[in-house]
């Protein structure tokens, strides 16, 4: 029969030697490690996540004065350097006719019997003016700018404020008199920079504002024209080119009053 005292010290001799086993068995640093680096790649992934929302959300409260109401049917009226005028709409013509506009870029009157395609579209050349002004009768914002002064940052910037966005359309306009112009129908803004907050309060503002566009519920779709874009004509209209608002109803009102080249001459 075993002692008691064997018996102990047998247990006592098994778990010294457990104890050395374990003592000399080395920690899995390894694996130790890569979780505390999975784990800070995880909180790092959540922080960014966490901080870009806090930044839309941010963003997003400072344009809420800026969205069109009954109330507040053009918030652009707040926003410094907008040039506001009033152009009727519907006034038709066919390429290659041209406007003689009075702004530039133009932002109303005449314009092309088809209209650029508007659905978040940047166009990488400049494109027919006539057809950007009708994608703004149906509520779409343009922003044009200067190919010569926007470049690399500036234009990604930009591109990222249209790209894909409904209703918007971005192009350059060679000439440009300011880096950047945002226009839609009968509203203009140029500016230096593309920092500037007001290309997001104009945008916010007017961008399908059903207060301040004529053809409200008309299409930005356009596919014909998307895969083959009207290039942008550099050379100032002619005398044969459709004069804008009043004016126009001038020349066509002198037109039918004006005698026929057939009737009989009045002369000695």
């Amino acid at each position: 029969m075993t002692s008691g005292k064997k018996t102990k010290a047998t247990r006592n001799s098994v778990a010294a030697a457990r104890s050395q086993v374990v003592a000399a068995k080395p920690k899995p640093w390894g694996t130790i490690i890569a979780v505390i680096a999975v784990l800070a790649l995880a909180g790092g992934v959540f922080g960014y996540a966490y901080s870009q929302i806090s930044a839309n959300n941010a963003k997003e409260a400072a344009l809420a004065k800026w969205k069109p109401s009954e109330d507040n049917k053009d918030p652009s009226d707040k926003i410094t350097g907008v040039v506001k005028r009033e152009y009727k709409p519907g006034k038709h013509i066919d390429a290659p006719k041209r406007v003689a506009y009075d702004f530039s870029p133009p932002f109303g009157g005449p314009h092309d019997v088809q209209w650029a395609d508007c659905n978040g579209v940047v166009y990488e050349k400049a494109t027919r003016t006539e057809n950007m002004v009708h994608a703004m009768e149906h509520g779409s914002v343009w922003l044009a700018y200067n190919p010569d002064q926007i470049k690399d940052e500036a234009l990604n910037k930009l591109k990222a404020k249209i790209e894909g966005q409904p209703f918007s359309i971005m192009s350059p306009y060679p000439g440009l008199d300011k880096p950047i112009s945002v226009q839609t129908w009968g509203h203009q803004l140029k500016l230096e920079s593309a920092d500037d907050e007001r290309i997001d309060q104009f945008i916010s503002s007017l961008r399908r504002n059903q207060y301040t566009y004529p053809e409200v519920g008309s299409p930005c779709d356009n596919a014909q024209f998307v895969d083959a874009p009207a290039p942008f004509v550099a050379d100032a209209p002619g005398a044969d080119a459709e004069p804008m608002g009043d004016e126009a109803e001038a020349k066509r009102g002198q037109a039918s009053t004006a005698p026929s080249s057939t009737a009989p001459s009045s002369g000695n």
